[in-house]
């Protein structure tokens, strides 16, 4: 399997050689902020499955000093939100709006809904978590 994904203007490309290992939906006031939507869909690989073909000194990254995991990561030549490493847990996060070929696999929850947006109303019967899955009780995603 290999999955495809660039971002908007082309200049970073990259691809996925391994089966995914999760998806889900975030509903993070960090993710609605850098995907500009009520959520961020993000699926999940191990962290050696994700090679770059193209543009990785285009990758700019911006980490808030209180995330435990996030970081939003972003091509400096369009913005576009691109994948982003959790070396912690061995894993990428892929922004699906940023892949090129459909993964075939779909999302499987929705993570922080106690903060999602307040004029979104979820009407899909995935699993709804109020946090992160495997969240300590302060971290947000």
């Amino acid at each position: 399997m290999t999955l495809s994904g660039s971002c908007l203007c082309g200049a970073v490309r990259y691809e996925l050689t391994q089966e995914p290992v999760w998806s889900h939906n975030c509903h993070c006031s960090r993710c609605r902020k850098t995907s500009g939507a009520a959520f961020s869909s993000n699926l999940f690989f191990r962290i050696d499955a994700l090679r770059y073909s193209r543009g990785e000194e285009h990758l700019r990254s911006f980490k808030p000093a209180d995330a435990e995991r996030f970081t939003h990561v972003f091509c400096g030549r369009c913005g576009s939100t691109l994948p982003f490493l959790n070396e912690a847990r061995g894993l990428v996060g892929v922004p699906m709006g940023s892949l090129d070929d459909d993964p075939r696999y779909e999302p499987r929850a929705h993570i922080f809904v106690d903060s999602k947006a307040p004029w979104f109303t979820i009407t899909d019967g995935l699993p709804q978590h109020s946090e992160g899955l495997g969240a300590s009780p302060r971290s947000r995603e």
